[in-house]
């Protein structure tokens, strides 16, 4: 039986133990982040509080600066923490989480009640980037006021700083609206995945003089309307480069050349987080290969498990020989007891 002094050694050994972790030494970030962290505990903060939060004043004083701005996608707590955690910049909560974290074939499929979700997932990881999010297709494009309403929806209740929308000269309007409340927006013109179907799918912007000239023109516009910067995505990089000196506002790049006063990408796109043979565009670079250290992880522990070498007595709680002697000399007269309930029922 259990008696005051089982409890007593019960709980020292709660709190004494802590999780292991096995983290190679070629990997210094992990190292400084898994401290104490696990299924069983909160995430965390994982910066000192002496780094400041990044505001929109900070943005511009980078852009001021000719000192690139950083951004990445997140789309839950677990990659807008490690997101955060490496000082990114920016941390974009994109509407290509369709694909990434929901399994949809395109961006277009996701809805406004998606978004809120992984914003507010992401803005508990998030303390230190400026975290701005994706207006889904459907929840802007039939007027200003639709709009504001929608992004208003994404502060207040998904916990975002910022909002994007996709449409240059068009959406002015909208932006205009949106700003003039408070909100910050980032335009995002060149490619519009969300306008896919319209211009021919995912195909470079700006390669003819045309082409350029209307990039131009709805960086210009959406400048004038407000935006605090312009997303250029997929635009040739002497031409996204052209513009970028043009504005007044900072531009991130994607896919658009080294020219821009930034840079984004795709979260799951740069750590390698995909399996063997998925399309990657022209312009992601992979950092890591998440993908295939979570396989080999995984496979290993299938091994293992097989082979009963995992749970060793490593990762096993311990009893005291004494303890174990009396449960066993129990064991008999509980399972009578059992038997003898179960029959009177």
């Amino acid at each position: 039986m259990f008696t005051k002094s089982s409890f007593s050694r019960l709980a020292s050994l709660r709190h004494s133990w802590r999780p292991r972790y096995s983290v190679p030494p070629r990997f210094p970030l992990f190292n400084s982040i898994l401290v104490r962290y696990s299924s069983y505990s909160p995430m965390g903060k994982t910066q000192s509080d002496s780094r400041k939060k990044v505001t929109i004043q900070t943005l511009q004083s980078l852009y001021t600066k000719s000192e690139p701005i950083t951004a990445l996608t997140a789309h839950d707590f677990p990659s807008g923490h490690i997101a955060d955690a490496a000082g990114m910049d920016v941390v974009i909560v994109g509407d290509s989480l369709s694909m990434v974290a929901l399994g949809m074939e395109d961006t277009n499929e996701v809805t406004i009640e998606d978004m809120l979700l992984h914003c507010r997932s992401v803005s508990r990881a998030v303390k230190y980037a400026f975290t701005i999010t994706d207006l889904p297709m459907g929840s802007y494009e039939l007027s200003p006021e639709q709009a504001l309403q929608s992004a208003i929806r994404m502060v207040k209740e998904g916990g975002m700083q910022a909002v994007k929308l996709e449409g240059g000269e068009q959406m002015a309007p909208t932006i205009r609206r949106i700003t003039q409340t408070g909100i910050p927006v980032l335009a995002h013109i060149g490619l519009t995945p969300q306008r896919q179907h319209s211009i021919g799918g995912f195909k470079v912007q700006g390669k003819s003089v045309a082409g350029a000239v209307k990039v131009l023109r709805d960086a210009l516009a959406v400048q004038e309307a407000g935006a605090f910067m312009v997303l250029l995505e997929a635009v040739p990089g002497e031409v996204a480069a052209l513009i970028t000196e043009r504005l007044r506002v900072p531009t991130i790049g994607i896919g658009a050349g080294v020219g821009c006063s930034g840079q984004a990408l795709v979260q799951v796109d740069l750590i390698g987080n995909f399996p063997p043979g998925r399309f990657v565009p022209k312009f992601v670079k992979t950092y890591a290969d998440v993908w295939g250290e979570a396989v080999r992880g995984i496979e290993e522990f299938k091994r293992d498990v097989k082979s009963r070498a995992f749970p060793s007595g490593e990762y096993t709680y311990p009893i005291s020989e004494q303890e174990m002697a009396e449960f066993r000399s129990l064991m008999g007269e509980v399972g009578q007891q059992g038997v003898g309930m179960a029959s009177r029922a």
